[in-house]
């Protein structure tokens, strides 16, 4: 039988403030174990929660680029459930009445087609503590440092039908938290996690099949791999005549498998109801066109300025645009030079590129930085130096040897542009292959490369390439 992937994500992201969802609390990341952790996060008596408004501010700002619906009025309400982590034993969420209603967002796969993936909802939650069980001499330690650190939870709908489709979502997702500011996204800090809902149905029915969720993966690549997973050991139990329990899973990286933590919860396990300490929130349409006129630029019109300003093609345009560090280290070399927006699409598509996945870096962390690329990019265009040359400087300034100008004077580098002495290593050459000369008058014509090769490789690829193939056909036709 075959058999059909359906996948929803929610995703949690944590959002940009100094300070927790309901206490003044600090967020930083890095903190000794509970020193951030105040009356209120602890739920101690007495205390009361206050709403923090940026958290508010972030959450719409979010629903109105994904073309949500954003709610006039919305509702706390408290989540009980008993964990370690949990000091109140109840987490402050919304159920019932979110903040950010149905929206949608497309993404790009990887055949250049849109696919739009519904969004359920978004709504905002605080973030429980964290249990430690390393260096612990077998016991479990409590963290409350990330206790009360706002959350917003992105619900999808079940409209990703693979794990490509997945992880498009999720990048496209992850891009905009930090285009529009509300999260860095750090995964690894724990910025940006997602739970994973997998099921299979029968290809071409209607009924969706039981579903696992799988909890908290903090990479795309373990996204990836555990829906890869996911889907073979359901398919099997599926084919063998089993069925799938509801239950929640976890996603072992170390073995790379999924395995069972405990039954799938229902909305009725948690006993939800209204949080008796915080009134329905109210937004005033007022307040919510103030933060639709104060967003940024969006990836998409990005891209398309970057089309229509500079001129780059659509391959560019979406190569460049899609990464909001790669976007602004772009625009940061055009205005330190002028120099065409094509040639530094292509050094950082290319060259720079190929360097940071070599040693897994972000355009962020890269040793060459906008100022040296647009230093050495200019070297080019004014002739100074040929690309093959700038190549090597390049790779000198990636190991920390200096800038382009200090490189390209220090060994030497420099392009002849003396047509006279030019000139001379094209007579040698000439001279020196009096075989290959007379085939190529005779019309073999793809013995161009070969001359060009000698030449440059006797000027140490110092000659512009354009002006010995100019030389050669002057030349060879005499």
């Amino acid at each position: 039988m075959e058999w059909e992937t359906v996948i929803g994500l929610e995703v949690h992201v944590q959002l940009n403030t100094k300070s927790k969802i309901f206490s003044g609390a600090a967020t930083a990341y890095g903190a000794e174990p509970n020193t951030q952790a105040c009356a209120i996060d602890l739920g101690l008596p007495g205390v009361l929660p206050v709403l923090n408004e940026e958290v508010v501010k972030l959450a719409v700002r979010f629903g109105i680029t994904v073309n949500a619906e954003i709610a006039h009025r919305s509702v706390f309400a408290r989540k009980n459930y008993f964990y370690p982590d949990l000091p109140k034993g109840y987490q402050i969420s919304q159920y019932e009445l979110p903040i950010v209603g149905k929206g949608y967002l497309d993404i790009e796969l990887d055949d250049g087609t849109t696919k739009r993936i519904g969004i359920t909802r978004a709504h905002l939650e605080e973030d429980a503590g964290k249990s430690l069980h390393e260096d612990m001499s077998g016991f479990s330690g409590i963290d409350l440092n990330r206790a009360g650190t706002p959350l917003l939870e992105i619900v999808s709908e079940p409209d990703m039908r693979s794990s490509k489709e997945a992880i498009a979502y999720l990048k496209t997702l992850h891009n905009l938290v930090r285009y529009i500011d509300i999260s860095d996204g750090n995964m690894q800090e724990g910025s940006f996690r997602c739970d994973v809902n997998i099921s299979l149905r029968p290809k071409g029915t209607e009924k969706f099949g039981t579903r696992a969720e799988i909890k908290n993966v903090n990479s795309f690549r373990f996204v990836e791999r555990a829906i890869l997973f996911e889907i073979e050991r359901q398919k099997e139990i599926l084919e063998n005549g089993g069925s799938i329990v509801q239950e929640t899973r976890l996603y072992d990286a170390d073995k790379d498998e999924t395995r069972s933590m405990r039954s799938k919860e229902e909305a009725h396990d948690y006993r939800y109801f209204p949080d008796p300490d915080l009134l329905p929130l109210k937004l005033k349409e007022d307040f919510i066109a103030k933060i639709k006129l104060e967003l940024p630029e969006l990836p998409w019109e990005k891209r398309a300025r970057f089309k229509q300003e500079y001129g780059l093609n659509d391959y560019d345009a979406n190569l460049i645009a899609n990464n909001l560090d790669t976007a602004n280290y772009f625009e940061q070399v055009l205005k330190t030079h002028k120099v065409t927006p094509k040639l530094v699409a292509n050094w950082i598509n290319g060259d720079l590129a190929a360097f940071l996945n070599k040693e897994n870096k972000s355009i962020e962390q890269s040793p060459v930085s906008a100022k040296h690329l647009a230093d050495l990019l200019l070297r080019i265009s004014d002739n100074t130096i040929s690309t093959s040359i700038a190549k090597k400087v390049f790779e000198a300034m990636w190991k920390g040897e200096g800038s382009a100008d200090s490189i390209i004077e220090k060994q030497g580098l420099k392009q002849i542009t003396d047509t006279g002495a030019l000139e001379k290593v094209v007579d040698e050459i000439i001279a020196n292959n009096p075989g290959q000369v007379q085939q190529y008058r005779e019309g073999k014509d793809k013995l161009m490369p070969f001359f060009v090769g000698q030449v440059m490789k006797a000027t140490k690829g110092k000659a512009d390439p354009n002006q010995v193939n100019e030389l050669l056909l002057k030349k060879l036709k005499e």
